[in-house]
């Protein structure tokens, strides 16, 4: 039993870096997660899209579907880094998300299983400023890319 009194800025779930800390070709995994019919209806009443591919099996079948398509922007979602430890790798020094890009290149329906990664792809320093840029990537569990992107994140040095 420790005698040292409990300090809660020290409570990290990995060490602190910064920005000369990160490397190019450095990934940040998020978990993978299995999409069911809940995934899509909580999506939907967030969205408020109410397009019948992302919700009425007999229109998706008869658009030659096996089941109703996940929105774009939900798979998009799960690129959210914080998904993964890269907000806690930076912690403070994070300003903003301030870019994104996405190619849709795979449908995604109920019952699969998503795996999201985010790789640093460049460093950009700034006089106070440095910007992140990843390639954000979603594979199925067919190992195929269903999404590739890119972020950018603006921290302080």
């Amino acid at each position: 039993m420790s005698d040292e009194p409990f300090d809660p800025e020290a409570h990290r779930v990995v060490p602190l870096r910064g920005f000369h800390e990160l490397t190019i070709g450095e990934i940040f995994r998020a978990p993978s997660r299995t999409l069911d019919v809940g995934n899509f209806a909580a999506f939907q009443t967030v969205s408020l899209d109410n397009h019948p591919i992302h919700y009425d099996v007999e229109y998706c079948r008869k658009l030659g579907y096996p089941a109703p398509l996940a929105h774009g922007l939900q798979v998009l979602a799960f690129t959210a880094a914080g998904a993964g430890l890269f907000p806690h790798v930076i912690g403070e020094k994070l300003i903003g998300f301030i870019e994104v890009t996405a190619k849709f290149l795979k449908g995604v329906f109920p019952g699969d299983t998503l795996y999201p990664a985010l790789t640093i792809t460049a460093l950009t320093e700034q006089r106070t400023t440095g910007i992140v840029a990843m390639r954000a990537t979603v594979h199925n569990q067919k190992r195929e890319l269903v999404l590739d992107g890119e972020h950018k994140y603006l921290l302080r040095l």
